[in-house]
């Protein structure tokens, strides 16, 4: 029998988002200038108001609150009318020296015998559903906020968008888990504020419908768009009015959208988030370093659907273990516990193996804050970082390593492909 599937994204100037990209521009400011910082950085944001919190072990010195405020102005926080903005916001910082006795378990006098930062699993995900090979339904979600996000830039097509906006996509399903359609499309966007709410509301949804979702349709390959059909179930902006949103219609934390952030429900989560953090937890790395797997191990056929789990004790180099589900699509005779143990050889786990192949001592973390970081373009980008002093840094720098397909010929040769 066929069945329903549903994922969620939400945009960059969701207050949740917004403290995730406050903690990344830090880790990036931190990293751009000392490669070895160690960083674990919360924000809350909320009514006029940022908190910055967490532990530090760097030789720089920042501006944490310059970087903040060009952070929030970024996303489009600009007008005093939002309540909260970033020119005008107070900013607070408690952010202290990280402690001896975490810092002991994981440097090591051999950076090849790095400890894991902390203790738990970690899951990889990837599916040949999508050319990313991302689940469609948040692949989906993923692109109709970007493009919201474009059109508010843009300010021409629709010129009432304010930053705060979610998505939902619900796709119908065959038996043999193929998609047929999409089912529903969820839309919910912050607006400015209209004399008629009725004429406001038909208006947001009428731009929804017949300029936003054909311009993700167009940029959509031949057969995801055929998906696409006059019979979607609409919900756009389905409680009415939403004027007040950001941080001010809600708080907003770091680390409360994991899901969005990585496989929209599919697959599995160890349960750590991941901005706000440097490489050495393994929270975040090794979540990269397992979907690196994944892809690579569905790009180069061993199964139509990859889940990967990896885990770690504190301060200890070798990981627990490699765990491999293939979800019975194997293409064939190997079990997954033997693919596992042949993965296992083929890629080094240890922490520190994993920053030198995916080069996570760089400043690339910006971009994984809005918009998921899993199933993103790998690419290379210029940046430019200012210190306190006026002492600048360019660099050029490697983005969503993980998504490289390098493996693919390895993983074809180790397994017979």
């Amino acid at each position: 029998m066929a069945y329903l599937f549903t994922s969620e994204s939400v945009s960059e100037g969701h207050p949740d988002k917004v403290a995730d990209q406050i903690s990344d521009a830090l880790i990036d400011n931190f990293l751009a200038f000392d490669t070895d910082s160690k960083v674990a950085c919360e924000t809350l944001v909320t009514t006029g108001q940022v908190v910055l919190a967490g532990e530090v072990k760097s030789k720089t010195y920042l501006d944490v609150q310059k970087i903040a405020r060009e952070t929030i102005n970024k996303i489009g926080y600009t007008k005093g009318e939002y309540m909260f903005d970033g020119n005008s916001c107070g900013v607070v910082s408690a952010i202290h020296e990280q402690s001896d006795d975490i810092n002991r378990g994981v440097d090591r006098a051999s950076k090849e015998q790095q400890g894991a930062g902390d203790q738990g699993m970690m899951f990889g995900y990837a599916t040949n559903e999508t050319e990313n090979f991302m689940p469609l339904a948040l692949d989906l979600s993923h692109r109709i906020l970007i493009e919201l996000a474009e059109l508010r830039r843009e300010n021409k097509d629709i010129t009432y968008l304010r930053p705060d906006s979610k998505s939902q996509v619900t796709i119908e399903y065959s038996d043999d888990n193929i998609p047929q359609r999409i089912d529903a499309i969820v839309v919910s966007t912050q607006h400015d504020d209209f004399d008629e709410d009725e004429t406001m509301l038909a208006k947001i949804r009428k731009d929804i419908v017949d300029i936003l979702i054909p311009r993700v349709v167009a940029k959509l390959p031949e057969q995801i768009q055929v998906l696409f059909n006059s019979d979607i179930k609409y919900h756009i902006n389905p409680t009415g009015k939403f004027v007040i949103g950001g941080p001010h219609g809600d708080t907003g934390l770091t680390g409360r959208k994991i899901i969005v952030d990585t496989y929209g429900g599919k697959g599995a989560h160890g349960g750590g988030a991941f901005s706000g953090k440097d490489p050495s937890k393994v929270d975040r790395s090794a979540a990269y370093a397992t979907r690196h797997i994944a892809k690579n191990l569905v790009a180069a056929g061993v199964a139509d659907e990859v889940l990967v789990q990896v885990s770690y004790a504190i301060g200890v180099v070798e990981p627990m273990g490699i765990f491999i589900d293939t979800y019975g699509t194997c293409s064939f005779n190997m079990t997954d516990g033997e693919i596992a143990e042949e993965v296992s050889k083929i890629f080094d786990m240890r922490p520190f193996a994993i920053e030198e192949r995916l080069k996570l001592r760089s400043p690339m973390y910006s971009e994984t804050a809005a918009y998921g970081h899993m199933g993103r373009n790998n690419e290379t980008v210029t940046k430019t970082f200012t210190q306190p002093n006026g002492e600048a840094t360019t660099l050029d720098v490697e983005l969503f390593t993980w998504e490289k397909l390098d493996y693919v010929d390895k993983v074809k040769e180790v397994f017979g492909l």
